[in-house]
Order: C-alpha cells, then structure tokens, then sequence
C-alpha cells in the first residue's frame, strides 16, 4: 500500500562491513518527478554511504535501491528470516491537532476514527469526488484531538494541498483543527521489519512491546532517543515503524545494527516484499481513477461510514458495493519472465484483453513469479486460467489469492 506505496513499491548472507566506507554511484540525479529539482537527502543519507548504499532518485529523494554486500533477491529473504531496517524517512509525516481532528479527517477519508481507541492506527484513503483513491495512508488515533498520519512520498505535494485546502475549509467553518507538516529535516522514519524485529527492538526500548499489537502506536524512549512506535509495515512480517528526530536517526539505526540479525534493505527488497504481501503502490495499483471498491480494498470503507454515506464519492463507492464493478485488482501467478506494469492480461485462448498488469516481479520466497492487476469481474475468481502478454509472447498465468505469502502481523490473542 503506502507506498507501502514504492512500488508498490529494487543483497548475499555475508555480514555487513559496519566499518568500512563505500560511496556508491549515484544512479540517478533528477528528480523523480522530472522538474529537474535536485534529490533531498534523508537524515540517513550519511549512514547509506557508509554501509554502501546504491542510491537512486526516489520520488525526489536519494535512497537506495540495495546495498553493496547483498544482492536484492538475498536482503528480501533475510528480512523474511530475521529483520531489516528500511529508510522511509521520504513519507511525509503530519501531526493533526484541535478538537475538530477527527472530525475533520473523517470528511476526507472512509475511515470510523470515532470508533476507533486511543493509540490505534488504520490504513485508509483520501477520495476525490468521484471515489477515486487520491492516496492511501496510516492516521493513528493518538486521541480525540489528536492524530499522526503517514502518507506517500510520491503524493507529498497532492497531499499537502489536499490537506491545507480542506482544513482552511473547515476551519472557514469555525471548526479547529490544525495541520501541521513535519520537513524530512525534522523527522526520520525507518521501518525494522522481520520475524526477528520485535524481539531485537524489545532490549532497547521502554515499552512493553507484547502489548503493542498490530496497527497500535505508542511513545517511547528507544536507545536514549524519544519516539513513535507504531506495529505496521509494508512488509507482510511484523514489525514496526518508528519516528525519531532527524538527529537521532543515525544513533537508532546504528544501536538497532548492532544485533547479527539486523540488516539494512533497500527499495529492491521492499518493493519485492510488499508485492509477495498483496499490498498496493500508489501509481502502480491504485490511483484516482481507481475506487477502493474496483481495487479490492472495499474493507476501508468503516462500516458506520457506510451507513451515514457521508464521505468523497460516497454514492458512486456504496452503489459499487451494492451492484458491482466492471473490473478487479486480483493477484497473478505465473513462470519464466516476470510480468511487469503495463503486460496486457487475455483471455485463456488469447481471443480478448481482459485486463493489464499493474505491478510484477520474481517472488524470492515462492519461486516463480508474482504479480497483480485488473480484470474484468467475471474473470476475478481464484484459480481462474488466464494469459499474460511479455515481450509479444503470451504466457499463461493463473489469478492467485492474495497474499500470496502468509502475512505475521502480531495480534495479541
């Protein structure tokens, strides 16, 4: 999803030479968005030189796609197996306060944060006025005046827009509510994600992380540094995700490498992991011209909110649910080369294009390759043969449940 989306959202076993120096090639200098704007750097741009970084132009930040002692495919498995760090530090972080925040929030999004308990956290969506996804994002409950939202990097400036315009709307209203943006020079954001990740955090930080289960957030001192911890990823594993000041960003990644079992992964390996999860990247499997409804995702769409109907593009999304749509994201298996974004999706005998390829790649945990994208409803169901369109050869493929490799969030039974 958030990108995860990243998307969405490019190393070998040996153990990382934490005291040697590598400067890598910077791949890329223009800006992702192609306005010829420079790259920023992330608080851990030092830190990704120093343990070899390949750096590219991400979204219009410098990250890297890998680093020099692993190859992708091997940095994907040794997060399924142990933990990774991930430099997310690109996501723009929000801080949400005034005692009309939820309120607010609510007139932009799906989600039921009423019902929802102080310190939990929901995947939801901003929608235009058409039930178009204008970006997916993670907002946490902090309380009822309060809320902490995390969303793309590759949406930044759609969504701060989004969010100014509407908020100077509700306050013209006389509701408070305040918006504030925290600056990539502010705030880091790094994701520790694995089996391993929780166990390793637990013997630097003060919370009681048996008690923080999946999609809950806290405040907590880990490695002398104040921060945010909250249980989610873009993984599929569990893990967490936490914000630290920018000045800190080095001192809690290099206490967190200080266990064998941690590693740094870059863009390669989250992008791989996210898609072996069944999770979007926006641009890729979701956009505006895309409803919740068409992209699978109809569980964003709060139960109570659906009943009020009081959200963007609300009658266009609860007619969907109720009739049907024309197409659906599903899940693709299939072997030899990987499908990739854009692949035309036919029919078993080749007769018709039924659909495109959104997002493909070899999948490191299951062998062969992974992929999803939309067909036409009649074609959705699981098991269903199908054909895929790579370099002018049609390969056959199969629609897959999704996830297509177990998802182990942590919740507290």
């Amino acid at each position: 999803m958030r990108s995860i989306v990243l998307n969405r959202f490019f190393l070998t076993n040996t153990k990382l030479l934490r005291t040697s120096v590598v400067v890598p090639k910077i791949i890329q200098v223009r800006s992702h968005s192609g306005t010829g704007i420079q790259p920023r750097k992330t608080p851990l741009y030092d830190l990704h030189l120093k343990y070899g970084g390949k750096l590219v132009d991400f979204a219009g930040f410098l990250l890297p796609v890998q680093y020099s002692d692993m190859s992708v495919s091997a940095s994907h498995l040794f997060t399924r197996q142990n933990a990774s760090i991930f430099d997310v530090s690109h996501m723009l972080q929000t801080n949400v306060r005034g005692k009309d925040a939820v309120a607010w929030l609510e007139s932009i999004c799906p989600v039921d944060l009423k019902g929802m308990a102080d310190g939990s956290s929901s995947l939801t969506v901003f929608l235009n006025d058409k039930g178009g996804i204008i970006d997916d994002l993670i907002v946490t409950k902090v309380n009822n005046d309060t809320l902490y939202v995390v969303s793309n990097a590759g949406r930044l400036d759609v969504d701060k827009e989004h969010m100014e315009t509407t908020s100077t709307n509700f306050k013209k209203e006389g509701k408070d509510v305040h918006v504030e943006f925290w600056d990539v020079s502010e705030r880091a954001l790094i994701a520790l994600q694995g089996p391993k990740a929780v166990t390793i955090l637990q013997k630097l930080i003060d919370i009681p992380l048996a008690d923080l289960t999946f999609m809950t957030s806290r405040e907590g001192t880990l490695a002398s540094v104040k921060c945010r911890v909250t249980r989610c990823g873009y993984t599929g594993e569990d893990g967490v995700e936490i914000s630290i000041p920018a000045e800190k960003a080095d001192q809690v990644t290099e206490a967190l490498l200080q266990s064998s079992d941690v590693k740094l992964a870059g863009l390669g390996a989250r992008d791989s992991l996210r898609l072996e999860a069944g999770l979007c990247l926006y641009g890729n499997d979701i956009d505006e011209s895309v409803t919740p409804v068409e992209a699978n995702l109809t569980w964003l769409i709060a139960k109570r909110r659906r009943s009020e109907g009081n959200f963007p593009g609300a009658h266009l999304i609860l007619q969907q649910i109720k009739e049907g749509v024309s197409k659906r994201r599903v899940g693709i298996r299939s072997e030899g080369a990987p499908a990739r974004k854009g692949a035309v999706i036919k029919s078993a005998n080749g007769s018709d294009e039924i659909g495109q390829v959104t997002s493909g790649c070899p999948s490191p945990s299951l062998g062969g390759n992974v992929a999803m994208g939309y067909v036409i409803e009649s074609l959705k169901k699981v098991g269903t043969g199908l054909l895929v369109n790579i370099r002018g050869k049609d390969i056959p493929c199969v629609v897959a449940k999704m996830p297509f490799v177990p998802s182990q969030y942590y919740i507290k039974k």
